[in-house]
């Protein structure tokens, strides 16, 4: 729970504390602390294999890779599930140090010798990663493992899915490049106030004299496209202390233009529904599958609209996001549309009513999915 090595019973604190709530208490070594970790780790495994065995329905697996910032690499393997009361369970199987190499063959022997301890290899449906190309090649070298044994629902056809919400990331990442200078302005902004602690009182002070409210200003990371949005909207509620500090602060030299705000307030309102969709896509506590179709689907009419408005460098923008929405959208929405089918708020009323507003009346891809579900 707090990250503490095994020896922490041999500190000396610890074992005055001990001592002190009982003189006849046995005091322990760090190998005997060790043994009962392992001891107690062994009997949940037990009762988390218990509750895969109940499972109603067959497991669904989430895998997770990064490098530490010493470049070592970790993986973690999470299993979801429904058990025998209908209920959404999450269960992390293995957190686990990966070392190289990090190939896909590497990846997948991995994940397959996971697979066999958990006793999954028979029941698991779908993997999901991120988009990857040594992910893709470990799940199709799985996908050929399992389908040798004839273990995979549909020859697997199911079996790799990757992450909607790693895929957002990557559609709108790639209609931020180039930023625009009003966010550069913005970013600047936020990094000269936080820059010192006179900075920051200074701040509070203006924002105390506009009485815009404090929400705190968030700073983003180059990485993460929402992190910038985020940055932008406590930008946008902290305006006019920005503006203040602009007239009391003769070093502030960032402070965006009233046409530049305006633009920022543009970028804030196309980008909130792809931000909202991958909040949705992110639950860990409710299905989500079936909530992929119609998100998606607000976010294409989205960039149909701003491809075809008249703001210059949103179009711009919903243009470039386009060319990736597009190539995810054809690959992958026939297999969650499926879920959304399941799901008695759609039902094959509204895939039909989506297809028909992308392609058309009776348009063909529409009978393709027809005829594969």
């Amino acid at each position: 729970m707090h990250d503490l090595p095994f020896n922490f019973v041999d500190y000396e604190g610890i074992k005055r504390l001990f001592i002190y709530l009982n003189k006849d208490v046995q005091l322990v070594t760090r190998n005997t602390a060790k043994a009962d970790i392992i001891t107690r780790y062994k009997k949940e495994k037990e009762i988390v294999k218990s509750l895969l065995d109940d499972a109603l329905l067959g497991e669904y697996l989430l895998l997770d890779l990064w490098t530490s910032l010493t470049t070592d690499g970790y993986m973690c393997l999470t299993c979801h599930f429904i058990d025998n009361n209908w209920t959404l369970q999450k269960r992390v199987l293995s957190y686990t140090f990966m070392p190289p190499p990090h190939s896909g063959l590497a990846l997948s022997t991995k994940i397959h010798n996971l697979l066999c301890e958990w006793g999954l290899e028979e029941r698991v449906f779908s993997i999901t990663l991120d988009n990857a190309y040594t992910n893709d090649l470990s799940v199709d070298t799985l996908r050929v493992e399992l389908n040798l044994k004839d273990l995979l629902v549909c020859k697997g056809d199911h079996f790799h899915m990757r992450c909607c919400a790693h895929i957002l990331n990557l559609i709108v990442q790639e209609g931020m490049k180039g930023v625009d200078p009003s966010i550069v302005k913005i970013r600047e902004s936020v990094k000269y106030v936080k820059g010192s602690q006179a900075r920051k009182q200074k701040f509070l002070e203006c924002v105390s004299l506009v009485s815009s409210g404090n929400k705190g200003l968030s700073q983003d990371v180059s990485t993460r496209w929402n992190s910038t949005y985020l940055m932008l909207q406590s930008a946008i509620h902290h305006r006019r202390a920005f503006q203040h500090l602009d007239l009391i602060d003769s070093n502030y030299k960032y402070c965006p233009s009233k046409v530049e705000w305006e633009k920022i307030e543009q970028f804030c309102s196309f980008l909130k529904v792809f931000y909202d969709s991958t909040l949705m896509f992110s639950g860990t506590n409710y299905p989500t599958a079936n909530l992929y179709f119609p998100a998606v689907y607000l976010c294409y009419i989205e960039l149909k609209k701003q491809i075809e408005g008249d703001n210059e460098h949103l179009k711009v923008m919903a243009s470039k996001m386009w060319l990736k929405f597009e190539k995810y959208w054809s690959e992958f929405c026939a297999t969650l549309a499926i879920a959304c089918v399941l799901d008695p708020r759609y039902k094959m009323t509204f895939i039909n009513f989506v297809y028909t507003k992308i392609y058309g009346e009776c348009s063909l891809e529409f009978h393709r999915f027809s005829t594969k579900l």
